[in-house]
């Protein structure tokens, strides 16, 4: 009977706590921080899954609400060690250390110097510590600060607008034997434009290769190309330079220290590496040649880029892509006709070839910035 009497009142309580819960959770004024608080004071007479519950709050997000309590709650002062040095005693290393004969010195030089001289200040540690606190910490050296160069941001919308080229070296017969491979490639359709191989690298060997890819692919001065590089010797020489401004090319650099400003020409040189039937070395500089005019043609004719949708450089560059993709097309419509159900998402489409190329795409930020700017402006 004293059992039941007992029961029955912990369950009266339990039900006044729930009441007080829910009074105090949908009072208009209520704020997180009193929520919390009326759950823990429920939770002697509730636990913390049913003070939650009666007010429907997740009980996750009752811990969080605690933690926001203690992180809130101020913060007792940090007692300190009674190994800790006083103001003075930290004022009077100071001093010490701002000496003239010390001004060129390293605390572990200080520490040995007074050592040697009978005296013991602090340890080489506690001298950081204070010299930390009066932020007089840094770099002592004078090195080199690279500065903040402007990224490159290319946009190709057609064939001919952005080439981009590099040279790799491909080995020869002997061992520290190479030969030398430019390429120039059109970042829009994927092709390679044109392409020498070469004992040796030099501003007067790429001139002339730029001056025939630009012949052959009818570049004029009012044609406004961009040629992109990164900063080796020969893409940075006088003859280049001169070539692309009496051409009317705009000569375009990657970036110092900066390894991915050159994409195009990096994938392009790892397909041509991993091609199955690339050699570990080649017999001569003939040989050398020969490989690379049947792997161009067939990269250029026959390889379908996955880049491209599944289109051959070629098509793009020379405008039969389009043409192409209505035929591949036609050819799913008729397979859709025959065969409706082996295409459960219904009728299938051909890859949509793409609107333009970048080299490295502006973010999202930085595309905002400029349509507010240009927007004010207007």
């Amino acid at each position: 009977m004293h059992a039941c009497r007992n029961n029955s009142s912990r369950r009266m309580r339990s039900s006044s706590c729930k009441k007080n819960l829910e009074r105090s959770w949908h009072h208009p004024g209520e704020q997180r921080r009193g929520i919390a608080a009326a759950i823990a004071a429920a939770t002697p007479e509730l636990n913390v899954e049913s003070a939650c519950e009666s007010v429907g709050l997740p009980r996750s997000t009752y811990y969080r609400m605690c933690k926001e309590r203690e992180s809130e709650a101020p913060k007792a002062p940090r007692s300190l060690s009674p190994r800790a040095l006083t103001e003075e005693q930290r004022e009077e290393v100071l001093e010490v250390m701002h000496e003239d004969r010390f001004v060129d010195k390293s605390p572990s030089q200080i520490y040995a110097t007074l050592l040697d001289e009978d005296r013991y200040l602090c340890s080489i540690r506690t001298m950081y510590r204070i010299l930390d606190d009066n932020r007089e910490v840094k770099e002592r050296r004078d090195l080199l600060r690279h500065p903040n160069y402007k990224k490159p941001e290319l946009l190709a919308e057609a064939p001919n607008q952005v080439w981009t080229w590099d040279i790799t070296k491909l080995r020869g017969p002997e061992k520290w034997n190479h030969y030398h491979l430019y390429v120039i490639i059109d970042i829009y359709s994927r092709m390679v434009t044109g392409w020498m191989v070469s004992s040796r690298e030099s501003g007067e060997l790429a001139e002339a290769l730029i001056t025939e890819t630009c012949w052959r692919q009818a570049i004029e001065p009012e044609h406004d190309l961009v040629i992109h590089s990164d900063r080796g010797a020969a893409m940075k020489s006088k003859v280049v330079a001169q070539l692309m401004a009496d051409l009317g090319i705009t000569k375009s650099s990657s970036r110092p220290h900066v390894s991915n400003d050159n994409p195009y020409s990096e994938a392009h040189f790892k397909t041509l590496k991993y091609c199955p039937t690339f050699p570990d070395r080649f017999g001569s500089i003939e040989d050398t040649r020969e490989f690379c005019r049947h792997f161009f043609d067939w990269y250029n004719n026959h390889h379908y880029h996955s880049g491209i949708a599944l289109m051959t450089p070629a098509a793009v560059h020379y405008g039969t892509a389009e043409e192409c993709n209505r035929n591949r097309q036609a050819v799913l419509n008729r397979a859709y006709q025959l065969h409706p159900e082996r295409f459960v998402n219904g009728m299938p489409e051909t890859l949509s070839l793409p609107v333009a190329a970048w080299i490295n795409p502006p973010t999202i930020t930085e595309c905002e910035s400029i349509i507010l700017a240009t927007t004010s402006g207007a």
